[in-house]
This record gives structure tokens, sequence and C-alpha cells, in this order.
């Protein structure tokens, strides 16, 4: 088991603090209740933490140019990318924006949509937007299961990213672990056949439940035998680097959509 203090892409998560509110609404049509998911366990807690006054001058200034407001309806996906109908990839926690900016540049076909609790991560990758003129990427800012679930249409996405999501390496915090079987199965109702989903994480540990709970769902199938090399377009960051480097392992999983 992979047991370093910080995970490789933790140096790309934000400090947790509070969130606000996304101010840009983009949503429409009507809520779809899902009693298979009447309620669920938080993989992220809420604390106080450092943001930089360039983050929070990036939310005052670009939150509402680049960003939907969770609503409990499903997105108008060509609306939100002004008039752009394109692949939607989902990014799951995207830190502090390093990856989610380098892939958007890398694949200007595609539309990314972000998804972030935390305000200096989701002020980071305001302030990248700018920096590169990006333009294919949205940000919603809201816990990622109910965006998943309220906001999302079945069959939609092109593609969906986990990346060194939180490993909660406690085994009593293991249920806050996102990759969980039910939140699986959401996800994979929400590709399109053909879609994928990809995760990647540096706790052995957690890859093993990754590759377990993926493998077991249906709609999925595995790309690899097992665990599947880094793909060209997921770059590795320094902090990744430096880790490989010290002998701490990464494990990617790409599974795609079957039917």
């Amino acid at each position: 088991m992979n047991t370093q203090p910080p995970s490789a892409g933790a140096a790309d998560q934000p400090p947790a603090d509070d969130t606000t509110s996304s101010q840009a609404p983009e949503a429409h049509g009507e809520a779809t209740a899902d009693p298979a998911h009447p309620s669920h366990i938080r993989s992220f807690v809420h604390r106080r933490g450092h943001i930089t006054q360039g983050q929070r001058d990036a939310l005052e200034r670009l939150l509402e140019q680049w960003s939907i407001a969770y609503t409990p309806r499903l997105l108008d996906v060509t609306a939100a990318f002004a008039g752009r109908a394109a692949p939607t990839i989902l990014e799951i926690g995207f830190g502090m924006g390093e990856t989610t900016e380098k892939i958007a540049l890398s694949r200007p076909g595609d539309n990314f949509l972000g998804v972030e609790v935390f305000n200096a991560g989701v002020g980071s990758l305001l302030k990248r937007i700018e920096a590169s003129a990006v333009p294919n990427i949205r940000i919603i800012q809201h816990d990622a299961v109910e965006v998943v679930r309220d906001m999302i249409a079945p069959d939609s996405l092109a593609g969906v990213h986990i990346y060194f999501p939180d490993p909660w390496p406690k085994k009593r915090h293991h249920k806050r672990r996102l990759v969980q079987p039910p939140f699986i199965k959401l996800l994979a109702s929400r590709l399109a056949p053909g879609g994928y989903l990809h995760c990647a994480t540096d706790w052995e540990n957690y890859a093993q439940q990754m590759l377990e709970v993926l493998s077991a769902e249906p709609l999925l199938a595995n790309t690899a035998k097992d665990y599947a090399p880094r793909p060209d377009y997921r770059p590795q960051t320094k902090f990744e680097t430096r880790g490989l480097r010290l002998g701490h392992g990464v494990w990617d999983l790409i599974f795609k959509r079957v039917a």
C-alpha cells in the first residue's frame, strides 16, 4: 500500500475552505427525483482554509462569466457553452485547475465541465482561464453527486475524469470515498455509449477499491486487463513526477460505457 502522507495530486487540490454559490443560471427542464440516491455521504468536509487575494479577486470578477449555478434541473450544455455543441467531459474535483487547463487547451474540440466545491480551487482555475484565454471550460461549484444526479442528462457525456480524489486513508473513513457503487452506477448512466470514465489515484488501496467497484458495474467495461497506462492527454504534474521518482505508485483506470 502507498503510505506517503500527501497524495500525488494533493498539490493540485485546494486547501479546504467554505464555498460560495455560483451566480450564472444556465439550467432548464424538470428535475428528476432519483429514488436510488435519496441522500449520500459527502466526500468532502468544509473547513476554513487559505485563499489568496488573487483567487478572491478572480472569484469576484470572473465567477459569473465562467460558472453555472447549481439547480435541480437538467443543464442545457450547448447553451452553457455559448451555443457550442461538442463532446462534453465532466471533471470531478479539479483541485487548483492545473490539469483541467492543460487538457482543455490540448483538446479544443471538447467542452470541459469542472465541478469543485472549494473557493481556492475555483478561484485558481478562473485565473488560469483568464490567463490562457481557454474558452471551453465551465465551472459548477457544488457537490458533484448532486450535480450529476440533477443536472446531467442520461447518455450525454463523452467522458468523466476523476483524478486523485481524496483517499480518506483511515478505514473508518472509507465510506466517504467518492468512488462507491451507487455513484459509479449513476455516472455510468450519464455516459453516452462509448464514453469513458477515467480515474487516477496514488493510493494503492483506493486503486484496488476503484478497480473492484468499476469492474462490478455492468454498464462499464475495462479498457485494460486491470490498470491502464497513463494516457497522453492526462498530463503528469510536477508533484506526481516527484512522487514517482521517490518510488510512489500512480494507478490509472479507464473504463468505457458498453451500452
